[in-house]
Parts: structure tokens; sequence; C-alpha cells
């Protein structure tokens, strides 16, 4: 099925956590697409640097530095626009893998305002303006964790079953509105950054995460499901798309060849 080009009511797109990773490909990848991509992200650096690979590339990109857990600068950010058509809410993050028994209160708290509440701040903020473009659409990238639980996982798992609930929730009191709540979930995806966060730089423990599996996901393979769902006819709604490596079968059950 060909990709469908947006409207022009609805060129614009904001991908939160853009600054690396699963965003940044994003952020690409609906350039590329015809969008007018705005790059949010606490780094400034990356995303300015990104902004000038995009625009060089012959496409359109912006940068702004935004914390999504600030309301007020969520808020402030919001004003910028009078309408859009794409929100991508990206940011989120894993921290640590103790059991319940031990985990670290301000790891689960920092888990629940990144992935939850920075997405609801976005979300709350955006949603008038997603309106107001007559095609707007909503995207929460979850995790396979939102939709499972596994051992030493809690503290993530409880965030991403937040971030979940928030995506079904909105789809259903939004009904009949001109926006789509689209879910995106991936498994094992192997990144720069997301294993090695969540272990505190530790290289050792973070590779162990994909020793033995030839191909996990990529960020390119997030962001090109990302893509897809976003550019289906506006009648269309992908309400959840969950992706994983050939190599997993569950959060608990991966192939490895060691």
């Amino acid at each position: 099925m060909p990709t469908a080009a947006p409207s022009a009511a609805s060129r614009i797109a904001v991908v939160t956590g853009a600054s690396s990773g699963i965003g940044a490909a994003t952020a690409r990848q609906l350039a590329a697409a015809g969008y007018r991509v705005v790059l949010t992200a606490r780094r400034k650096d990356r995303i300015e640097a990104l902004t000038e690979e995009i625009n060089a590339a012959g496409h359109a990109a912006t940068a702004y530095q935004l914390d999504v857990t600030d309301r007020a600068a969520v808020d402030e950010f919001a004003t910028a626009f009078k309408s859009i058509g794409v929100l991508v809410n990206n940011a989120g993050g894993a921290l640590g893998a103790d059991p319940v028994a031990t985990g670290d209160p301000a790891d689960w708290r920092t888990m629940y305002e990144t992935n939850v509440i920075g997405t609801l701040n976005l979300t709350q903020a955006l949603l008038p303006k997603l309106e107001a473009s007559g095609d707007g659409t909503v995207v929460v990238l979850s995790s396979t964790a939102g939709h499972g639980t596994y051992e030493g996982g809690g503290g993530y798992v409880a965030a991403k079953h937040g971030a979940h609930v928030l995506a079904e929730t909105l789809r259903l009191e939004i009904v009949g509105r001109p926006v789509r709540v689209i879910e995106v979930a991936p498994g094992m995806v192997r990144t720069d950054e997301f294993a090695l966060t969540r272990f505190g730089g530790d290289e050792t423990r973070a590779a162990k995460v994909y020793e033995g599996v030839a191909e996990p996901l990529t960020a390119d393979d997030v962001a090109d499901t990302i893509t897809w769902a976003v550019t289906r006819p506006s009648h269309v709604n992908i309400d959840l798309l969950v992706v994983r490596p050939r190599a997993q079968a569950s959060n608990t059950k991966v192939h490895r060849d060691l």
C-alpha cells in the first residue's frame, strides 16, 4: 500500500526525545516523508546537529530544547503553534533492574515522570493544536514492557503500563474528534544509549542485554514502523502495534546463540 502524503494542514510533526536513538531516527524518517519536524530534547547540541543534518538533506527541521517533565516549559513551547499534525511522544527510558524489594524509589519516580507525566504534559498542551489541524495524530511510544512484566523490570514496567493506559484511555475519550491515537510498543531494540543509561554507564551489563542475539531491532526499524503508522490514510487508526525482533518471542523468551 503506498504511503499517504500528509495534508497541508498537518505537515508539522513534533518528536520528543529526538536527541538520539528512536527519536532521532523517527525525526529523520518523518522529515523524509514530507513533514516539517520539530525536534525536542534536553540536549540542545544534539538536536541542533540533527536539525542541520535534516535541513542539509533538503528536508525541514527545527530544534527546541525542552524537558518534557517541566510543565511550564511545555506550555510555553505549545504557544509557538496554531496547529500541528503529529506528536510523537518518544521521550522516556529505563533506570536500573533491581527487584521490587530493593528498587530505588527515586529511579521509579524518574521513570514515571518521564514516560508518563512527560507524555501527559505534551499531549495535553498540544491536543488543541492537533485538533485544529483537522487531521491530527498522537503517537505514544510505549514498550512490550507495557504489556507484560518481567523480573527486575518493575519500575520500568509500571511506567510503560502507565503510558499504554494513557494512550488507550485518550483514544476512548476523544473518539469522534479528528485526532488518532497510535501506540507503538517495541521489544528488544539495540541503541547506543538505552541499556547503557539503564545500567548507569556499565558497558558490560549493557552488552549482556543483547548477548547472543544476532539481530535485535534497530532505532531505524522502530522509526520505520512509526512512520508507516502515521502515514496511513486519515480514517485508518493503528491502535496498537507491537514490534519485536524475530529472535524474541516475549519479554522473557529470547533466542541467543551462545
